[in-house]
């Protein structure tokens, strides 16, 4: 698992709750979360894109393999890989936006650049 935090979660909780969660950002651009998840997430949104960009079968079903909605790969596909077709790495934004007033945590806005 990259990056390996364990976020307080059992291994399956945790691979459900960032599939979601990359599945989300890919469908709405942004989300705001904490700032561990946040790198978490951008870690495989980031794997994700970069599979996306060969756009052949075999990465089509890699893909499918790990986001959740059929049309959120579809809009990977079509619109979202080929805006960065020429760039290489660092799709996405993470911005601190403060503490999280329940319990204080760190939380922060990741986008898609």
């Amino acid at each position: 698992m990259p990056g390996s935090r364990k976020l307080g979660r059992t291994s399956d909780h945790r691979k459900a709750m960032l599939r979601a969660m990359v599945t989300f950002l890919l469908e709405n651009g942004r989300i705001e979360t904490t700032v561990t998840r946040a790198k978490e997430v951008r870690s495989m949104a980031e794997k994700m894109i970069t599979t996306a960009k060969t756009n052949d079968l075999h990465s089509k079903r890699q893909v499918l393999a790990y986001v959740t909605k059929e049309s959120v790969v579809k809009k990977l596909f079509d619109e979202i890989a080929p805006k960065y077709a020429d760039v290489n790495g660092g799709y996405t934004r993470i911005v601190k936006i403060g503490p999280r007033r329940g319990d204080a945590a760190e939380m922060a806005v990741i986008e898609l650049v």
